[in-house]
């Protein structure tokens, strides 16, 4: 549990890439370190996805079950305590593997993400190459 400490102070740039470095390894404790224990994720100008760390956790762990899941970050943007990621993410659809555009929008208030908005995009079928 040292990594929360390390993750306190941190600037928002680097708190969302930790939570980017730890959805890409998988790793919920790291992940759910990121993030306040009360912090929130919607659906950019929609429903509340999850409230606190257990129904994060919850909907990481569903996540993680699929085997090609991969966040590339496309760009990034930070202003303030906002950061915003573009990101194409590579997931196991019902309907077969596939690709999704996702705009997602951080909130970090002291070291942790407090809220997080997610918009995505159309999803495209087929697995990317690795990007290089």
């Amino acid at each position: 549990m040292g990594r929360v400490g390390a993750v306190h102070g941190e600037s928002p740039q680097a708190v969302v890439q930790t939570q980017l470095d730890a959805y890409n390894a998988k790793d919920i404790d790291a992940l759910l370190a990121t993030y306040a224990p009360d912090a929130e994720q919607y659906i950019l100008h929609g429903e509340r996805l999850a409230q606190g760390h257990a129904q994060m956790r919850a909907r990481f762990m569903a996540r993680f079950a699929e085997p090609d899941l991969h966040a590339r970050l496309l760009s990034r943007t930070v202003l303030g305590s906002t950061v915003v990621d573009a990101e194409l993410i590579t997931r196991n659809f019902p309907e077969g593997p596939g690709t999704v555009e996702m705009l997602c929008i951080y909130e970090v208030v002291e070291g942790r993400i407090r809220r997080a908005s997610f918009a995505m995009g159309q999803k495209r079928p087929g697995i990317p190459p690795p990007a290089g």
